[in-house]
């Protein structure tokens, strides 16, 4: 079929739903529903057969739903409306959940039902849990109402008159009482607003939105107060323990610029009174009862001949710390006597690459691009190098661009079944390095290497599989990705043929380097990307403080707006 995606922005839902129904043979194409365009005329324009609005914040007009079956995706279960739903059911408590399709009515979420699914509510950011657990619902919904309309002829049931209408949950409620909140309700309000809009608090003398939450085990002080640092966030008291605050978003002035958000400890800068930095260390001590009840964004861990080195970065977002102190972890890592190295992160984002909210924030932005390509490149290189052992990328959610390449330096990609790689550059003005131009040709071929640079497309963990970007994907929850990629590491490590592969493995890296020099590969795409950072007319710079700054699009994105052709309409990576 012919069908319109209609959406606020191309955000982690939308994309997988576009690559989900590619899979399946539609023709897909998106519009923007924006302010100053006329979405009634996209809509006629594109004259589809189908309309579906995986994520849209404004109501569809009436010239379109009236003559257009639309499907909206609700993220909540039926009878639940309202535009904080899934905000509402993280503040609440709420352990089960659901995704309904119904379509667009003159009332907002109070159409008929398609589809609707159940699904698990677990102690995690909004965030998280809405490219996690939500995703998998809303896709399963999504699927089953665009084959009931296919089949032509099921008849959507009406809503109860049961409905719960909630409203848009403000400050007002999400605000946090340090002197009498638990450090329970503070985690489930601070999981509530992330990673939008943040909860407002002030905090040394200024207004700020605070993005994040995670538990401290063992440090303590006078509510509100701030206790230490670590890996960029801050620890605040509550009347019973203590958070972690990974990130602070300024509260914008009438007319004053953008803000947007940054690590805790940069974004304070000098108003950040002297405070110790609490970093435990990255590889495992059993003497050390100060990990077991704590957060850092960077863990270790071992299970026989089995190392595993995760991380949870906001965003995904790797800057030049983050890179340089995971490469530290990395090295350290592999002076363990295990034979297969497990990289990645539980569950959500893998790796988004460079930071750009870093970069946009740097007296010299130029600089710390430089800064921050570098220090992943000496990050991937380090992969890419390790002879003596065989490393497993384990993508459990999104991943994109340099995070992408990241993966592909390992000798296996796993990936879950919901995860979406976004494995291009040109979408930020960027060639792109990470030694993409040594390992996407050596995985994919050349001419699919070309065309998903070229095509800049969304694509799943299936037809990554079918290309040859992942090895394997595991079709299993998000909080069951870990425990699954546990047990295959640790068969992987049992089969005998695992120490011939790390032998081979050697021989193998030293032909390549003989053939093509891993040195010449990064600075061939360096001096490419140098290019780019050194020109301040160069469209990286204005591409960034958009996306930075969530400036809205003054248009659908031309490889988007339109349909493919029919004739390649079974191929995920057919040009636009």
């Amino acid at each position: 079929m012919r069908i319109l995606l209609v959406a606020s922005a191309f955000n982690s839902l939308t994309q997988r739903v576009h690559a989900e129904l590619r899979d399946r043979g539609h023709l897909v194409a998106l519009e923007l529903a924006l302010p100053d365009g006329s979405l009634t005329e996209a809509v006629r324009r594109h004259a589809p057969q189908l309309v579906v609005a995986p994520m849209l914040r404004t109501a569809i007009p009436e010239e379109v739903w009236s003559a257009y079956t639309c499907l909206v995706v609700h993220p909540g279960p039926v009878g639940d409306r309202g535009p904080s739903s899934l905000d509402w059911a993280i503040h609440e408590g709420a352990e089960e959940w659901g995704v309904t399709v119904l379509r667009a009515d003159a009332e907002m979420d109070a159409g008929d039902v398609w589809a609707a699914m159940p699904c698990r509510v677990p102690p995690v950011a909004k965030s998280d849990l809405y490219r996690g657990e939500i995703a998998d619902a809303a896709l399963a919904a999504v699927l089953l109402a665009v084959e009931r309309f296919a089949d032509g002829s099921y008849v959507p049931r009406r809503q109860g008159p049961t409905a719960r209408v909630r409203p848009y949950l403000d400050q007002g409620v999400r605000r946090i009482d340090w002197t009498e909140d638990s450090t329970r309700t503070v985690l489930r309000r601070l999981r509530a607003a992330d990673s939008q809009p943040g909860v407002l608090d002030e905090l040394l003398g200024g207004e700020w939105y605070l993005h994040g939450g995670h538990p401290e085990g063992l440090l303590r002080g006078r509510p509100g107060e701030l206790l230490a640092t670590r890996a960029g966030a801050v620890c605040r008291a509550t009347r019973d323990g203590a958070v972690w605050i990974p990130e602070l978003r300024a509260r914008r002035l009438p007319e004053g610029p953008p803000t947007f958000k940054l690590p805790a400890v940069l974004a304070l800068g000098d108003l950040l009174p002297p405070l110790p930095e609490h970093a435990p260390p990255v590889l495992p001590d059993a003497g050390d009862p100060a990990r077991a009840d704590t957060w850092t964004d960077i863990r270790y861990r071992e299970d026989g001949a089995v190392g595993f080195l995760g991380w949870s970065f906001p965003g995904g977002a790797m800057s030049t710390d983050r890179c340089r102190r995971l490469l530290a972890a990395y090295r350290e890592a592999c002076t363990r006597p295990t034979s297969v190295l497990v990289l990645g992160g539980e569950r959500d984002f893998f790796s988004n690459g460079i930071h750009l909210n870093v970069i946009e924030a740097a007296a010299d932005p130029a600089a710390e691009s430089w800064a921050n390509i570098n220090a992943i490149d000496d990050l991937v290189e380090a992969v890419l190098t390790t002879t003596d052992r065989l490393v497993v990328a384990a993508v459990g959610g999104n991943a994109a661009a340099g995070g992408v390449m990241l993966a592909l330096a390992a000798d296996e990609v796993w990936c879950r079944s919901g995860a979406v790689l976004n494995p291009h550059y040109r979408l930020m003005g960027l060639y792109g390095s990470e030694y993409w131009t040594h390992t996407l040709p050596r995985r994919v071929g050349p001419a699919a290497a070309e065309r998903l640079m070229a095509d800049a497309l969304p694509v799943s963990a299936a037809s990554a599989l079918r290309l040859g970007l992942v090895d394997r994907v595991l079709d299993c929850a998000p909080g069951a990705f870990a425990t699954e990629t546990g047990a295959l590491a640790a068969r992987l490590a049992a089969r005998p043929a695992t120490a011939a592969r790390i032998t081979a493995k050697k021989a193998e890296q030293e032909r390549r380097e003989a053939e093509t020099p891993l040195a010449a590969v990064r600075d061939r795409e360096l001096s490419r990307m140098r290019r780019a950072f050194d020109d301040p007319t160069a469209p990286y710079h204005t591409l960034r403080h958009a996306f930075v700054t969530k400036k809205r699009a003054g248009g659908t994105p031309p490889h988007l707006a339109r349909f493919p052709a029919a004739k390649g309409a079974a191929a995920p990576f057919s040009s636009s």
